[in-house]
């Protein structure tokens, strides 16, 4: 996969500690021009660390690192810049309502001390884009642009710095399908330039779609470096966690129970167009479709956060005719949200306090607090959903994203909802928790309780689910039973250019 002369980055026994962390020890990582090496391992293994040494955003206790062959001194993002080193993180940083070109050239734009040269810096700015397949006016807003636009500027940004290493940090990870297809189609071309790309991520079949080599760590510890040809998902599996995991998809179907959502004619003007379904008693139905095909504003308005202008919902046979969040969550329908971080969790706050959050009321009496029955309920979402912390008083901000997204879903099945709503439930999240959250669905659907899951990876819908509804624009396109589901069904209805359902 593309040329591989020459060793371009090596960073050899870089060692890391913060304040009762030993965050990195003696890792050392090699980069070949034009290669794409990942960098895999589970949440808080050390990957993010390694890739902020790298790219200046604070310095090593020891270790060193070479660019083609030179020590290179990196104490800080400026000194990383210089040596050709880029890093694009998982959350963009870009300025919404600054153009194009002013996010690409940002502190450093063409003109004198006064007076920005406009004109050259949109021309120069359409060098760089265009390596990219960005086909867009620089003098666009950024806040106009699609994710994966977005990422592009991000990328072309990179290379105006003259960046021959890349540093990509989830990159997909709120990619459509045909986004991520244009994302490899540019990193192809990047490579074939001789840039050196290390490209951390979660989902598997990219890493042996794009990779060419996959080093491995654990626990802050380099493990092992594998040709991604000459390797499997399961030898992967066991490096990062150290055991094998079983059955990674966990579903046990049988028939489904008793109707517990009914939704008709369910609309909202620009959004959401005569959405009809239903749910029953354990079963998974899954949402697919491309981003902005309206599947998170279902959800939202099938919960209250959302006002619908036409159509009804019935839970268990009941007309709802509130359009309250806080009266359907007693009505037992609650939502996990797709952004844990900035919709589900008090990241400041504790695992107790975000594990009883919703339900305070269960405990607490005219400003009297039952420690005995919260310490029940933490004590049940920490054991039902192998939660690891070292403690109930650790701030969720430090856990891992696997364990974060389990005090989420914690946190709403401490209301007892017979239909749980799961937006993006693995998103940034490691192949061990990855493991554990389906095997928890796997456990509430055989207890009778209903999920609705929304997912972008395509994997997860077609192994997990009952049923699929795939949606497009607002509408839905088609739904399929789990042995119809397939890549390529579902590609189709979400793509489909027809009018009305299939």
């Amino acid at each position: 996969m593309g040329q591989k002369s020459g060793v371009l980055l090596k960073a050899e026994r870089i060692d890391k500690r913060f304040p009762g962390v030993h965050a990195l020890k003696d890792v050392s990582l090699e980069l070949l021009k034009g290669e794409v090496h990942a960098l895999l391992g589970e949440n808080g293994a050390g990957k993010s660390t390694l890739i902020n040494v790298l790219g200046g955003v604070f310095p090593p206790n020891s270790g060193e690192i070479f660019i083609e062959g030179k020590k290179a001194v990196i104490r800080n993002i400026s000194d990383a810049q210089r040596e050709g080193i880029a890093v694009i993180h998982q959350e963009l940083v870009l300025v919404p309502y600054m153009t194009i070109a002013e996010n690409i050239y940002m502190g450093r734009e063409p003109g004198n001390k006064l007076v920005v040269d406009r004109a050259g810096m949109n021309r120069e700015a359409e060098t760089v884009m265009k390596r990219v397949g960005l086909n867009r006016d620089p003098a666009t807003p950024v806040k106009e642009l699609s994710i994966a636009q977005q990422q592009m500027v991000e990328i072309a940004k990179a290379l105006s710095l003259n960046a021959r290493i890349l540093i990509m940090d989830e990159p997909t990870s709120s990619l459509t399908e045909n986004e991520v297809n244009i994302l490899f189609s540019i990193i192809r071309k990047l490579k074939a330039d001789g840039v050196g790309i290390i490209y951390v991520s979660h989902r598997m079949s990219e890493l042996f779609e794009i990779t060419d080599r996959v080093t491995v760590m654990r626990d802050g510890a380099y493990i092992a470096t594998k040709n991604t040809k000459e390797t499997d998902t399961d030898e992967l599996v066991y490096l990062m966690v150290g055991r094998k995991v079983e059955n990674y998809y966990t579903r046990n179907f049988r028939e489904p129970g008793d109707v517990t959502l009914k939704v008709e004619n369910l609309s909202i003007k620009g959004l959401l167009e005569n959405i009809s379904f239903e749910t029953r008693a354990g079963e998974v139905l899954g949402f697919s479709g491309l981003i902005g095909a309206g599947r998170s504003e279902l959800m939202q308005a099938l919960v209250g956060l959302r006002k619908y202008d036409a159509g009804s919902v019935e839970i268990c046979g009941q007309l709802q005719n509130h359009q309250n969040y806080h009266k359907t969550i007693e009505k037992g329908i609650v939502l996990v949200p797709e952004d844990r971080k900035k919709l589900g969790l008090v990241l400041i706050n504790h695992v107790a306090f975000n594990t009883t959050l919703a339900v305070l009321k269960e405990f607490m009496v005219r400003g009297t607090v039952n420690r005995r029955k919260e310490n029940e309920i933490i004590d049940r979402a920490v054991k039902t959903l192998r939660i690891k912390t070292n403690g109930n008083e650790q701030k969720v901000g430090t856990l891992s994203g696997g364990n974060q997204q389990k005090v989420l879903i914690g946190k709403w099945l401490a209301t007892n909802p017979k239909v749980l709503i799961l937006d993006e439930p693995t998103r940034g999240v490691d192949v061990g928790a990855k493991a554990d959250i389906y095997e928890i669905i796997d456990n509430l659907v055989q207890k009778g309780i209903t999920i609705i899951m929304v997912s972008s990876d395509l994997n997860e819908v077609i192994n997990m689910s009952d049923r699929v509804i795939v949606m497009k624009e607002g509408r839905i396109t088609g739904t399929l039973k789990h042995e119809e589901i397939n890549q390529e069904a579902v590609m189709h209805m979400a793509t489909y250019e027809g009018g009305g359902n299939e």
